[in-house]
């Protein structure tokens, strides 16, 4: 990313943030999710092959998604299910500690839309978009797509690069997330890195 001093046309920066392992359970029965649905309808056919493959992958196993006892049968009937199943908006949905710290419920409706969550099953959602309960990380390899990241590469870097022109953006993605992304050299913003004292990749 290209790192200038002065911010884009619009003043109003755009935070790109990673979705969270913790979700709120349930959802409104009367938006149901639909691949297309939300900011970035465009990645809805591969939302679908996403939501296919973890269908047919029983939901996924304790090695893909990283969990195990209670919380796995949850994320499991949650993957089978993703198609129609009950929707929150992002940011009601994601519940850990970046999510939690920002208090998105103090901020204003305008302010979601200028949230942008990069996610291995949405691709991208806004953080007012519809989003369903679901368990993938980005960094896994999911059959037959392969690695969650780089399948999206190509589609999600095309959509969010014509998202972030005009904008000032500041990224808060690891690395996990970051990889699914490849900015052009027309995004104008900073990238932030979280290190412990020893220099070495912190978490949030």
């Amino acid at each position: 990313m290209t790192n200038h001093s002065t911010p884009a046309a619009d003043s109003t920066p755009l935070l790109l943030l990673p979705p969270s392992e913790g979700k709120s359970l349930g959802g409104r029965p009367r938006t149901r999710w639909n691949p297309s649905s939300g900011s970035f309808g465009s990645l809805g056919d591969r939302r679908a092959e996403v939501a296919s493959a973890l269908a047919d992958a029983g939901g996924g196993d304790a090695k893909l998604l990283g969990i195990g006892g209670d919380h796995l049968d949850r994320a499991r009937d949650a993957n089978r299910g993703l198609v129609g199943a009950p929707t929150l908006p992002a940011w009601q949905r994601y519940t850990g500690v970046v999510w939690d710290h920002l208090d998105p419920s103090s901020l204003d409706a305008g302010a979601m839309k200028h949230i942008v969550v990069v996610s291995g099953l949405m691709g991208l959602a806004r953080g007012d978009d519809p989003v369903p309960d679901y368990r993938l990380k980005m960094s896994v390899n999911l059959p037959p797509i392969g690695r969650v990241s780089t399948w999206w590469r190509d589609e999600l870097s095309a959509a969010l690069n014509r998202r972030l022109r005009g904008r000032f953006v500041v990224d808060l993605l690891p690395k996990e997330h970051r990889a699914a992304w490849t900015p052009d050299d027309r995004v104008d913003g900073d990238s932030i890195e979280f290190v412990d004292p020893t220099g070495r990749p912190g978490a949030h």
